[in-house]
């Protein structure tokens, strides 16, 4: 990641925005295309690795596709949660993201679920998490499937990744697995991943995801 050489005008924006949000013990990040451009770590996160490419679910691809702002916890960027905040930018007339990456601690990881409570009809059952083959975000909403059931659960696919136990993996912006339900992997006529469950459902795997894939599963 390079530093950059800004232009009077993109200096004055990000002037504007900095002087107004950003504290001292905060990094900042730019971000285009599909890669960290630029960093300024603070001190409280200069032991952390970034990452080189901007994931699917990241604050920084939400900024770029809908060039508006966008605040969430995101653990994309170093592999640990933090609360970041994205603003829209232009760099050399090309559209980018301000990243603000706020200076509080790693949020606390609290105990793994052991079950979710999910709803099947009008009825809620909790349903084992060693029994659950995947879960999917579909129409803003998610569910959760064993063998035979589908259940519609209340919490949100970026929620459940930071509570799932380590077994769960997430291959898509829409689907996290269980990789012990894991069939086979192979290749559609585009060459692209698939993965097939023990069910013999097929889940496709995002490009942005399979280098973390191959990296878990040590393929």
């Amino acid at each position: 990641m390079n530093d950059l050489n800004l232009c009077g005008d993109e200096l004055n924006q990000l002037s504007i925005i900095l002087q107004d949000w950003v504290p001292k013990e905060a990094s900042i990040i730019i971000a285009t295309g599909e890669d960290y451009i630029f960093t300024l770590l603070s001190k409280q996160h200069s032991n952390l690795k970034i990452q080189n490419m901007i994931k699917e679910e990241s604050v920084a691809a939400k900024v770029l596709k809908t060039k508006i702002k966008s605040e969430f916890v995101d653990n994309s960027i170093f592999g640990e949660p933090y609360l970041t905040i994205g603003y829209p930018i232009s760099i050399d007339r090309k559209d980018a993201a301000l990243i603000i990456v706020l200076p509080s601690s790693p949020i606390e990881k609290r105990e793994p679920y052991q079950f979710l409570t999910g709803k099947n009809d009008e009825d809620w059952t909790p349903v084992p998490i060693d029994q659950i083959f995947y879960i999917e975000s579909l129409q803003k909403r998610t569910w959760f499937y064993t063998n035979s059931e589908q259940y519609k659960s209340n919490i949100t696919l970026k929620e459940l990744q930071t509570r799932l136990p380590n077994c769960f993996i997430r291959i898509h912006r829409s689907y996290i697995l269980n990789i012990y339900f894991i069939k086979k992997i192979t290749k559609d006529i585009a060459s692209n991943f698939v993965i097939v469950l023990k069910n013999n459902v097929e889940l496709p795997v995002s490009q942005s995801y399979i280098s973390e894939l191959k990296k878990i599963l040590e393929f």
